[in-house]
């Protein structure tokens, strides 16, 4: 870690005021003038101080700031006495409110405009997405009411960085993995501005899936952390409502909550039993009150962090053995069409009416017709797929891209001190599907089904043996097992073993086939059978002789298979 600054003596005659509040809320501040106010900040308060950790694609550092009243800056020593809330801001640089509002609050408790808190240190990355924050216009955020200009969403290499923390494609989500586990915060907060339907609200939360965070801290999430957030809000006048997660449609319909998979950042801080939210402002509301809102939610946060800040503790610690207790794993979820919540919602009537445009329909909110309904939220989902715990993974040496990762993560892992033979679960990839169209650099797997056996293999000198019993527990099953959603095979990690390397010709195979089916009563059996119930398999020469090649011993056992081994 590079250390900017030391702190100094405050000299409250220098200018704290932001671009945000010179401009009357107007716009927002580019990124050196951003690093420059913590700079200038850290340099003047010796509760603040500066810091960079690991680079981005743009070539400039990830910076993180940290207000610790006591003027420590140990993270070590500070999670042996407070609690954590970690602000990632500007993943979506035209998005700025956050940047906004954190330079806000880092000042305003700085400056004693409010109570210092007692129990709880704020870290935050000021702009996350720094290629994007440099990247400047006007224009892209089409649906968005300011600020005058403002960043752009993809980063240096135009990545979408809130869709990278698992496969940590960039440099950016690299070194956030490093402030992320050098930190430990027990509360994340993402600011974001959100797209989608007109409502009356100027601010929406999004907490990490209470269902999927699981146990006694998931139970907290929802009914004790998120009710006391709302209630907290609502006596300062500021309405608030779960994020509207709709794309072309009227909420007054109902919606469900957001399924926050590990590549997005609350699902992948939720693996390490973070209590994560996203901040989503809503984009056709006014730049000034939406960075008042943002700050103001912040400062709610601290204060329920304040209060529950030993219960936090001691449900995060109770949540890892919780973990280690379980014998199966849910790998995917789906909502709960049985259960949901009723929202009080304050909307705008919004009807479908013809385009002038398109000549076919197009949704219209009429703001001069707000309403209060009851709106149906479906905020609980159930497990799609789940899988028995190992004990231990193995991991073939050669396959170091995922190893780099599971190491970056801080995953405890011993290698092999000399050739083992061991028995395994061993999966075979059985089926999967691919998307058609490139997403976030990959072309992504899914609806991906294993076939498992258990077997002897040779594990050699070097390769990696790692326990499930450890904090990085849910970011093994999530990344490991190839069925979840968000997996590294899913990612295209091992796409190698997808390709068949060795092959044959069929005019040579064709005798060796026969002498096979002559020598193989029950694979003739089988082949024959195939034939009769499978058409088009019978009318096509070379899938049979495929298909034979496939049950001989010349067939190369690598292909499909999974080069990630179990221990039950």
């Amino acid at each position: 870690m590079g250390l900017f600054v030391v702190a100094q003596t405050k000299n409250p005659s220098q200018d704290f005021l932001t671009v945000f509040e010179k401009s009357n809320g107007l716009e927002t501040g580019t990124y050196q003038q951003v690093i420059t106010y913590y700079k200038l900040l850290a340099n003047t308060n010796p509760e603040i101080q500066l810091d960079s950790l690991g680079m981005t694609d743009s070539g400039k550092p990830l910076h993180m700031v940290t207000y610790n009243p006591d003027g420590i800056f140990d993270f070590e020593m500070i999670r042996n006495t407070k609690q954590i809330m970690l602000i990632n801001n500007g993943i979506h640089p035209g998005e700025p409110d956050g940047i906004d509002a954190t330079m806000l609050l880092f000042r305003d408790l700085a400056q004693g405009k409010m109570d210092s808190p007692k129990h709880t240190v704020l870290v935050t990355i000021p702009i996350y997405n720094v290629g994007g924050s440099l990247n400047r216009n006007t224009t892209t955020r089409t649906n968005q009411d300011g600020p005058k200009e403002y960043g752009f969403r993809g980063n240096a290499r135009n990545y979408d960085l809130n869709r990278d923390f698992i496969k940590a494609d960039t440099k950016n989500a690299r070194a956030f993995t490093q402030i992320y586990h050098l930190v430990q915060p027990a509360v994340f907060i993402d600011n974001h501005v959100s797209n989608g339907a007109d409502y009356q609200y100027t601010i929406t939360h999004l907490f990490t899936q209470h269902n999927k965070l699981g146990g006694a801290l998931g139970r907290y999430l929802h009914t004790e952390m998120m009710p006391t957030l709302e209630q907290n809000l609502a006596d300062k006048n500021w309405d608030i409502t779960p994020y509207v997660n709709l794309f072309n449609e009227v909420p007054e319909a109902g919606f469900s909550q957001f399924n926050d998979s590990p590549r997005y950042s609350t699902g992948y801080t939720a693996l390490f039993n973070t209590l994560g939210m996203m901040v989503e402002t809503h984009m056709l509301k006014a730049y000034k009150p939406r960075v008042e809102g943002t700050y103001e939610l912040m400062k709610s946060m601290m204060d329920i962090i304040e209060r529950d800040h030993q219960k936090i503790n001691d449900l995060r610690a109770h949540a890892i053995k919780e973990l280690q207790a379980i014998k199966t794993y849910p790998l995917a979820w789906a909502v709960d069409t049985t259960k949901a919540s009723t929202l009080q919602f304050k909307g705008y009537e919004g009807k479908m009416i013809p385009s002038a445009i398109t000549g076919s329909n197009r949704l219209h909110y009429d703001r001069n017709k707000p309403f209060t309904k009851e709106v149906a939220y479906q905020n609980y989902f159930k497990p799609t797929i789940q899988v028995t715990i190992p004990k231990a993974y193995i991991i073939p040496q050669g396959w170091w891209s995922v190893i780099d990762l599971l190491k970056l993560n801080q995953v405890e892992m011993r290698v092999l001190e000399k050739d083992s033979m061991i028995r395994v679960e061993s999966y075979k990839i059985n089926s999967y599907q691919t998307r058609s169209e490139a997403y976030e650099g990959h072309y992504q797997h899914y609806d991906t089904k294993i076939v498992a056996v258990n077997r002897d293999i040779r594990f050699k000198k070097g390769d990696y043996y790692i326990l499930t019993n450890q904090k990085a527990f849910r970011y093994l099953m999530e990344t490991l097992e190839p069925e979840a959603p968000d997996s590294f095979f899913n990612w295209n990690f091992f796409d190698t073993i997808l390709q068949q390397k060795e092959g044959f010709s069929p005019y040579v195979w064709e005798d060796m086939a026969a002498e096979l089916l002559m020598n193989n009563a029950d694979l003739k059996g089988t082949f024959e059978a195939k034939k009769k119930a499978e058409p088009d398999f019978s009318k096509n020469w070379y899938a049979q002789l495929d298909w034979l090649h496939k049950q001989s011993s010349n067939y190369e056992t690598a292909h499909l298979q999974y080069p990630v081994y179990r221990i039950k």
